[in-house]
């Protein structure tokens, strides 16, 4: 069995990487050698990144995660726009407070969004995507805002059957 050092000598991380995800080997031990050669080894990249390096790959993180979300076709209940603007302001690792200082909304209406009382505003929005320097566009808010309405749509017919007293002329034909 191959020591730690023997394998990151012989091996490149990304050879390394690639053996765990696509193992040639059928020998557990030397594959679970590998696998803690790359484990030592991201975590010693991880421990020598820099306070903005992290920042950026919590931020991409959750950025992919959105995109990600966005791109299935399933919903997923705790994935609400609350849920990702929470997020977006934990991983900067601020208080909402703060937050809602540096955006100036007022830090009430910045909880009832995140806890799912009050719906986004477009200035909130739009404040995202100043704030986050346009790397989650309002785009991005306005599409998981879109996906939660669909949802939400599809899952109550009450609101249709409470607005059919409003229409008093209808189509002749459907298609």
């Amino acid at each position: 069995m191959r020591s730690q050092k023997e394998i990151q000598k012989k091996y490149t991380p990304k050879e390394i990487a690639a053996s765990i995800v696509f193992s040639g080997s059928e020998n557990q031990a030397e594959r679970d050698e590998v696998l803690k050669a790359f484990r030592k080894f991201r975590k010693k990249i991880t421990e020598e990144q820099t306070e903005i390096e992290k920042l950026i790959s919590q931020l991409l993180q959750l950025k992919y995660q959105l995109e990600d979300y966005l791109a299935s076709v399933s919903f997923n209940r705790e994935y609400n726009f609350g849920y990702f603007l929470k997020e977006y302001i934990e991983r900067q690792e601020k208080k909402k407070k703060e937050f809602a200082e540096e955006i100036n909304v007022d830090p009430t209406e910045l909880s009832q969004v995140i806890n799912k009382h009050r719906k986004p505003t477009e200035k909130l929005i739009y404040r995202l995507d100043i704030h986050s320097n346009r790397s989650f566009p309002a785009l991005l808010w306005f599409k998981l805002l879109e996906k939660d309405r669909a949802y939400e749509l599809s899952q109550n017919s009450d609101i249709i059957d409470n607005e059919e007293k409003f229409v008093t002329k209808r189509l002749k034909i459907a298609i």
